[in-house]
């Protein structure tokens, strides 16, 4: 049973339309990405998930009903969507305490997330002056504080050193493990790539794709194989066919495109020609993301005469 259920969501700002007739699911037991380029209506739809933004038209629901119809909802859902969304004067300790107060959690799960986040040593010390990471770490601190089975986390990690990329990655792989329903916005595509079990992507508010992040990858991947060999004009010859086109890229290095990599394996056998490398190439995710949402980017980067970025403000 779905426990994120989106249908038909739609969204205006007056004349732009943000979110477009949206439709899926997030399910549990599983770390889902929600993916787009800047605009895309990701944030927008975040906000509707938990009753922010009121819809134009559709529906969302979490665990069956409205986020609002929730009598507990810190305890149905964890959110982190805005970093700096606290009262800047109020020590994060006192932020965790008034949030716990809402909901009759005890004080010392304050302290618990406290030093799970690893603000121990700025618990005392005023929100407004936390650096973006520090208000990351206080921001999935709220969103761990009554224990939910949904967290919805838009760029959890922006702001965050190397060590706390790592831990937050770590954290939503076993809060998913628990059987959590995790859904995390990014636009680091290579933290995506290793923390999300599945993928959904949205260009111009639109659905793109809805698919496991395997799946993804493996649809934008060529059937191109590099193969490096000592012998490489007499592979090339016996490679030869109507389908296979073999491109020389080195003294000892061939690309293959036509022919799985076991293939080109059994050939090379029996002619008993040595290989010292078989690579299939496979797209990363973030080739397959920009594939994709090619025709759905707001803001598009071409050259100047310098060499440097501008911004193509034609389809703004």
């Amino acid at each position: 049973m779905p426990v994120i259920e989106i249908r038909e969501l739609t969204k205006r700002f007056g004349p732009k339309l943000a979110v477009d007739s949206l439709s899926f699911d997030v399910r549990p037991g599983m770390v889902t990405g929600f993916l787009g380029p800047n605009g895309a209506g990701k944030s927008t739809t975040m906000r509707m998930i938990i009753g922010l933004d009121r819809p134009t038209a559709g529906r969302v629901t979490v665990n069956g009903r409205p986020y609002a119809e929730h009598p507990d909802p810190l305890r149905q859902v964890g959110a982190l969507l805005e970093a700096k969304a606290v009262h800047t004067s109020r020590t994060a300790r006192n932020h965790l305490r008034v949030l716990a107060a809402t909901h009759g959690i005890p004080t010392s799960r304050v302290d618990e997330m406290i030093d799970l986040v690893g603000l121990t040593d700025v618990a005392t010390k005023r929100a407004g002056g936390f650096s973006l990471g520090m208000g990351q770490r206080l921001g999935i601190a709220s969103a761990l504080l009554g224990e939910p089975s949904v967290l919805v986390l838009d760029e959890p990690v922006n702001g965050l050193d190397p060590e706390g990329v790592r831990w937050v990655r770590d954290l939503l792989k076993y809060k998913a493990a628990q059987g959590c329903t995790v859904f995390v916005s990014s636009h680091l595509m290579s933290e995506m790539a290793v923390t999300a079990d599945h993928v959904i992507v949205i260009g111009r508010g639109r659905l793109l794709a809805d698919s496991p992040t395997a799946e993804i990858i493996r649809s934008a991947s060529s059937n191109r194989v590099t193969v490096r060999t000592p012998d490489a004009a007499r592979l090339q010859t016996a490679l030869a066919g109507p389908d296979v086109k073999v491109t020389t890229a080195g003294p000892d290095l061939l690309e293959v495109e036509g022919l799985a990599s076991a293939r080109i394996g059994e050939i090379a056998l029996a002619e008993r020609i040595v290989l010292h490398e078989l690579v299939p190439q496979q797209a990363s995710l973030e080739e397959a993301f920009m594939e994709m949402t090619a025709d759905d980017v707001e803001f598009h980067a071409t050259a100047t005469s310098t060499g440097g970025p501008t911004r193509d403000r034609s389809r703004v």
